[in-house]
Parts: structure tokens; sequence; C-alpha cells
């Protein structure tokens, strides 16, 4: 028999992505498979739809919005799997995605995370923003991807075909192995939503396990389904949650010189929101430095004694991605 399979949809207000996207998921080609919506207290009427369409699926109710971190954390310690896949509801997935992954990963014992290739929904010809085929830091923790350097994303003409350990894999289709995600105690619900997938997988990684892609497979996400890029709020979210996953999974010997550094490359983005009038972003920024440097104290009792030198890792680009981008022209992940 296959490994089992929960797929998790974590549901927030969300009932026109699940009118559009859930029918692709439940015709998903898999012998030991469970489906799982978990709702973290909608207003709208989407778990009323689900239960009135879906009756076969299982829907587990939060009391409340925990956010995406911890609102997964709550729904998946009432789900019993071998492996969890926390999949977006903005995502439609091919009858054959969950396999090929599944496959991959009970190949070697050492792989906790996977995702498959990530396209635009909306083009299914390009490489989706959030994830493309699969996710790297640079020098000082900036996420980028296989397909995609900051906005630039590229069109998949198979050019990242090949399994490749990745520092991180997406939120939008991640795949775990539930041992490995209760090993490390979930996501960290501080984080609410954004970055969340990437303290996980470095967490992981800081024990040894590996993040790839499987190739093989793909989906195809939207984007932007609950907080699309034009909310300040995720620039918050962003900015903030970057500065304190390093912390958190840095060695101290190098953790807060790369966060003086990363803050002060962060000033730079402040600078240019300024100079273009988008004045929310900006002080989206500052917000995001106040509360982690508010935060110090409470984060670093979440360090363990498992740090990792950055460099050691792979997935990581030892030079910085905004000089090679910015500065070099350096605009596919290929050229790097």
């Amino acid at each position: 028999m296959e490994p089992s399979v929960a797929v998790v949809i974590l549901n927030w207000n969300g009932k026109a992505w699940l009118e559009r996207f859930l029918p692709s998921v439940v015709q998903s080609n898999y012998s030991n498979l469970q489906i799982v919506i978990g709702d973290n207290a909608s207003t709208d009427d989407s778990v009323s739809f689900i239960k009135n369409n879906y009756p076969q699926l299982t829907v587990l109710e939060n009391n409340k919005n925990y956010g995406f971190a911890g609102g997964y954390n709550h729904i998946l310690s009432r789900v019993t799997a071998d492996y969890f896949v926390l999949l977006n509801s903005d995502v439609e997935v091919p009858a054959n995605w969950i396999k090929p992954v599944i496959d991959l990963m009970q190949s070697d014992a050492t792989i906790a995370v996977a995702q498959p290739k990530l396209k635009w929904q909306l083009k299914k010809t390009e490489f989706e923003y959030a994830g493309a085929a699969g996710g790297f830091v640079d020098l000082y923790a900036y996420p980028f991807c296989r397909g995609r350097i900051f906005d630039t994303v590229e069109t998949d003409n198979g050019q990242y075909n090949t399994t490749t350990d990745l520092f991180w894999a997406s939120g939008a289709a991640f795949f775990i192995k539930s041992s490995a995600w209760q090993h490390v105690g979930g996501l960290d619900a501080d984080l609410f939503a954004h970055m969340e997938e990437i303290d996980l997988c470095w967490r992981l990684k800081n024990l040894g396990y590996k993040v790839v892609c499987c190739t093989d497979a793909e989906v195809y996400h939207v984007g932007g389904g609950t907080l699309n890029a034009n909310n300040p709020y995720k620039t918050y979210l962003n900015f903030r949650n970057n500065l304190l996953i390093m912390q958190k999974n840095l060695p101290k010997s190098e953790a807060y010189a790369r966060i003086f550094i990363r803050m002060c490359l962060d000033f730079l983005a402040w600078l240019q929101f300024l100079l273009k009038g988008k004045f929310g972003f900006a002080f989206a920024i500052n917000k995001a430095h106040w509360h982690f440097l508010m935060q110090l104290d409470m984060t670093s009792k979440k360090r363990t004694t498992h740090q990792i030198p950055l460099l050691q890792h792979t997935g990581v680009y030892s030079e910085s991605i905004v000089w090679a981008y910015f500065v070099k022209g350096i605009k596919k992940f290929s050229g790097l």
C-alpha cells in the first residue's frame, strides 16, 4: 500500500477559490489519500458550501483565525497520515501531482520536505512567483527561486528539470513527512503568515534533513489569494519575519552581523518606497524593524543548539542576490 497522504487546504473566507479549484483536488489520482479542509473561522459560507457539495471530505474548524502558521498547527494536530500536503486554496492541480513527489521522498529517508514545480495558473507556461522550481536564499537570507528572482519570473522551458537540494519549499504546495513536522513542532505561529515555510525548512536543515523540488510534478498557483502584493501588511510580515527567522536559525557567530547588513539593505528598499511615494510600504518596513527589535528576547528563546553556518547549507547563494540582480544585471537563476 502507498504511504498515506493528507492534502490539507487551510481556508479563510475562500469560497470562491474552493468553488474554482477544489474539483481538481478531488480528482487527484492517489490511492491512499484523504482531503481535509481546515477552516480558520471563516465568516463567509465556505464551510457550508463544502459540507453541502463535498460531504466525502473532512472539514475541521478552528475557533478563530490563527493565521497560516497557527491555523495549520491547530488543524494538523487533528490529522493522521504519513505525509501532509499543505495546499493553498488558489492552486489548481493535475490528476497525477502527488505520486511523483511521494515516490521521490520515499527514496531518501533524509528528505523531509518537497514541492512540485509551481507554475502560474493564469499563464501555465510561466513559473509562479511564490515557489517556481524551488527556493534558495542568499548570504543575507533574501529568498528567491529557481525561475524567479525578485520580480523577474521566467518561462518554464525545462531548464530546471533536475532534482536538486533546496533551501526552502513553497508553502503553496508543501509536502512534508509527518514525522519531520512533529520533530520540529510544526510552524512558528508567532510568524502568523509569510516566511513560516522558510523557517520550518531552515530548522529541519539545521537538523540534517533535506528539502527538494520534484520536477516530475507541477501545480498551478494563482498567487495572492488571501493577501496580495499591493497590501503593505504583506510587506510588513515579509520584512519582519525574515529578520526573525535569521535570529532564530543562524549561529550566534554570524547572526547579528548578517542581520545588521540585512537591515541596512532593507533601508534601501525603504528609501525606494519613499521616493516612489509609497508611504504605506515605507512605514511597513519601519514597523517591521521596530517589532523585530521588540521581539529580540522572545525570539532568542526559540534558538536551539542546532545552528549550522549558512554557507554550509545547500540551497544558499554565496553572494548578495541584491547586488547580482540590481548591479550586475543577473535576472535569471541560471546566470548566478
